[in-house]
């Protein structure tokens, strides 16, 4: 295997010490994004929330900080991410406000409409089929819940074979039913946040 195909399944799922650097490196390189993401104001203080892919846990530590009085629950498939998810996130994983587990995109252990936001923070060009894992995202969705990606276009263009532009992704999640799909770009850092409204 390339040390380029490495890094991708390391990123993709990462395990031992390569990967443990791989997710540090993430949480690192995320921050820019994640700020961007505060100023979007598309969490609620008291939401319950879920995190897909939750990595190194860094994104789940802003979330705790923006939503005090909810609760944020973190998934990935990767044995290593959440120990580290974990691990970041202690001191709130030891009073309940953050809940991590091991689990896939395409089948997530909570009931339906158990969520009031959704988020998907450089994940959704690994998912395994976007349109099934799309249809189990809108299953734990309450009405009028938020699911929202965000991403570098480029890794999108990278990654994945289908869905490359933000209107494709906007035509799909309207095709499984969002009522409203809005795209936001900071497009001098080639970033996009897709915010779509059950």
């Amino acid at each position: 295997m390339s040390l380029l195909q490495t890094l991708i399944e390391q990123a993709k799922k990462p395990n031992g010490w390569i990967g443990s650097t791989m997710l540090q490196i993430m949480n690192f390189s995320h921050r820019g994004m994640n700020a961007w993401f505060i100023r979007q104001g598309a969490i609620n203080d008291g939401d319950r929330v879920l995190d897909i892919g939750c990595g190194g846990g860094k994104t789940l530590q802003i979330l705790s900080k923006l939503n005090p009085n909810g609760i944020i629950y973190g998934i990935d498939f990767s044995t290593q991410a959440v120990k580290e998810s974990i691990k970041l996130n202690k001191a709130n994983v030891a009073r309940g406000c953050v809940i991590v587990k091991e689990a896939s995109v395409s089948s997530i252990p909570y009931d339906d409409q158990f969520f009031d936001a959704i988020t998907a923070f450089q994940t959704h060009y690994f998912w395994p089929s976007l349109e099934q894992d799309v249809e189990e995202v809108w299953r734990l969705l309450k009405n009028g819940g938020k699911f929202i990606i965000i991403a570098e276009l480029y890794k999108m263009n990278y990654h994945m074979k289908a869905y490359q532009t933000p209107e494709a992704t906007k035509q799909l999640l309207e095709r499984i039913g969002f009522q409203t799909v809005y795209v936001t770009e900071k497009s001098s850092k080639g970033w996009l946040c897709i915010t779509a409204i059950k």
